[in-house]
């Protein structure tokens, strides 16, 4: 299964600029793992050290909040979009 993944700004030095990449996977997990296959060091910015998503970085599968489905289980289906949102605090 193939996904769309969109990159945010702030990691697309990790892709060589792309904003939109794609990856290989039946879960988010496995889109995680194959895009840092491809692209070294992207998921760490994504997970944290206990492999789990980073509290500030929010994952929508298609239109939906992995935080309120099934997290990095979730499924993703052939041609699913994929997008990392940072979450953006400031006054």
């Amino acid at each position: 299964m193939s996904a769309t993944v969109r990159i945010p700004t702030i990691l697309r030095t990790y892709t060589a600029g792309a904003a939109e990449v794609t990856a290989d996977g039946a879960t988010l997990q496995e889109v995680l793992t194959s895009l840092d296959g491809q692209y070294p060091g992207i998921a760490a910015r994504v997970l944290d050290d206990n492999g789990q998503l980073r509290r500030f970085v929010n994952v929508y599968v298609n239109d939906d909040d992995v935080r309120f489905i099934e997290g990095l289980a979730s499924p993703t289906a052939d041609g699913a979009q994929i997008s990392i949102i940072p979450a953006v605090a400031g006054g």
